[in-house]
């Protein structure tokens, strides 16, 4: 990867990607006529390059919160072009958008969280180790996490975005790589990235344990409580390890141990076609654009 590169981080979206680098953040979506819309906006420097984003773990914790909010905007965006009819307003955001948005966090806090700790309550009284019922409650909350990402890739909408997943890991890694920004060429690299989205997650999953394994067998209700309010702190590690492995992966220790997240890709990530690559490769450049890159700068998560 050449030195002058910038790492840049995106997400996929309904019908689009969104690409963010340290100071602009690019979206671009197809609408339903294949014309292909871009919206650009300036990203808070305070988080992105400030004194925050050198501060290990507090950094984790504004970013991450900076980047759901931003992923959250930009997915209601792309909905509202992807699906609009001829002559209606875009719209970014509204009270139905946000309370569905705050329904499926409390959810997913019941599903990945509680849940496995209500599970494992049943057969509590069996075993004997707290550690060991502490790492049962963890491997369920893993496989309830793997056999969700596994189940909605069946969804054809979310197939969909699974593949403009896979366009935005591969125009990252052609641009990381130096290679000219077309589909055909851009087409040639991987689907995987070491800074992806779902590798944050599966880390979360996996430091959940290790972290929850050492709290021991208090009531259950101050075990509910104390996975809801450790959130924070695993995600905040995760982070630190996502960056760490991304910043060593020329080093084969790095590779091997970041393997598990790499190969979980393949569950959300598909192959793009060209027109998928295209929306992708738009929101990098108009990124680049903008930001006028020179310089090479601390990597954004992807």
């Amino acid at each position: 990867m050449a030195d002058e590169k910038l790492n840049y981080g995106g997400q996929a979206v309904m019908e689009g990607v969104m690409m963010r680098g340290s100071n602009t953040m690019a979206v671009a979506v197809r609408q339903p006529d294949g014309e292909i819309v871009i919206h650009t906006e300036p990203l808070n420097p305070s988080i992105y390059a400030g004194a925050v984003s050198k501060v290990p773990f507090v950094r984790a914790l504004t970013s991450l919160w900076d980047t759901l909010v931003l992923g959250i905007r930009t997915l209601m965006y792309s909905a509202d072009v992807a699906l609009k009819e001829e002559g209606e307003d875009i719209q970014f955001n509204g009270p139905i958008a946000w309370g569905t948005v705050g329904v499926s966090f409390v959810v997913a806090i019941a599903l990945f969280f509680v849940g496995p700790l209500l599970l494992v309550g049943t057969i509590d009284r069996y075993i004997e180790s707290s550690f060991l019922s502490n790492v049962i409650e963890g491997v369920i909350r893993l496989a309830f996490f793997i056999v969700y990402i596994w189940a909605i890739g069946f969804v054809p909408d979310i197939r969909r975005v699974f593949a403009y997943h896979g366009a935005e890991h591969k125009t990252i890694n052609a641009y990381e790589a130096g290679a000219e920004l077309t589909p055909a060429e851009v087409a040639r690299h991987s689907t995987a990235h070491y800074r992806c989205g779902t590798a944050f997650l599966l880390s979360v999953m996996v430091i959940s344990i290790l972290v929850f394994s050492l709290l021991g067998r208090p009531p259950m209700a101050l075990r509910i409580l104390s996975r809801i309010l450790l959130i924070p702190v695993v995600a905040g590690i995760a982070y630190e390890y996502i960056k760490f492995t991304n910043r060593h992966r020329d080093k084969a220790i790095v590779r091997i141990i970041a393997a598990p997240n790499l190969a979980l890709q393949s569950l959300t990530t598909r192959e793009p076609d060209p027109a998928m690559l295209e929306v992708s490769i738009t929101a990098l450049k108009q990124v680049l654009g903008t930001e006028k890159v020179t310089q090479a700068a601390e990597p954004a998560q992807a």
